[in-house]
């Protein structure tokens, strides 16, 4: 049977300044007016009712709820909620054209090679599926959204966990084995190998590798039926 492609985004096939230097400040400097506008509706209550359990809050006291979010956002932390809450602020402002998504040429013309031979195409990241959807249907290249199978976040599982990657194997009835997972960091590329499939590490300007998996500057020259 032919591979699967499973691929993280940040560092892989777009800029991680773009995450950093635009969509994050972006979710940072709505989020309370958003939290105080939204907060009785219920995906976004619960969201704040998830956070305050994580960080042993009081779920009424919406004040240091807001606040622990923004130290999360500034931390860089992988919390679900946090990322479930980004993701609803990120639509507005795709929705109003503040943004569009970036995806590096290579990967973009690679991923639509990719589709048009029929390869399913699968998405890893630590932004929610919401965030994930709202990235493709957005991007740079127009909306490439419907190129991809199926989405999967930290909801899974944590991206440096083998266990996440046997999960998502399994929910899309395959083995391990048949997966080819791209990401730029050797932590998450120890748990996909330590799972079982085939780990491919891009190494962009500023990323580095030890040399322990096979890497690729771009998504160029890699061929598929190869690796």
């Amino acid at each position: 049977m032919s591979r699967i492609i499973l691929t993280d985004i940040e560092g892989t096939i777009g800029d991680t300044a773009f995450v950093k230097s635009v969509l994050f400040p972006y979710a940072r400097r709505a989020l309370p007016a958003f939290v105080q506008a939204n907060a009785d509706e219920p995906e976004v209550a619960r969201e704040l009712q998830q956070t305050a359990a994580l960080a042993g809050l009081d779920d009424s006291d919406q004040a240091a709820i807001v606040d622990t979010l923004l130290d999360w956002i500034d931390q860089d932390r992988k919390a679900t909620p946090l990322k479930n809450l980004q993701g609803m602020i990120w639509h507005e402002g795709y929705r109003q054209s503040h943004f569009q998504a970036h995806l590096y040429v290579d990967a973009y013309d690679w991923l639509q090679q990719r589709h048009r031979e029929g390869v399913p195409l699968f998405v890893y990241s630590s932004g929610s599926v919401q965030a994930q959807k709202l990235y493709f249907a957005h991007t740079e290249f127009g909306d490439i959204e419907g190129w991809f199978s199926g989405f999967f976040d930290t909801a899974t599982g944590p991206k440096q966990a083998a266990g996440s990657y046997r999960k998502i194997a399994g929910s899309i009835d395959r083995s391990p084995e048949d997966l080819v997972f791209f990401s730029d960091i050797e932590a998450e590329l120890d748990a996909a190998a330590e799972a079982g499939l085939v780990a491919i590490q891009i190494v962009r300007p500023g990323t580095e590798s030890s040399g322990r998996y096979r890497s690729y500057p771009d998504f160029t020259a890699i061929e598929l039926q190869r690796l």
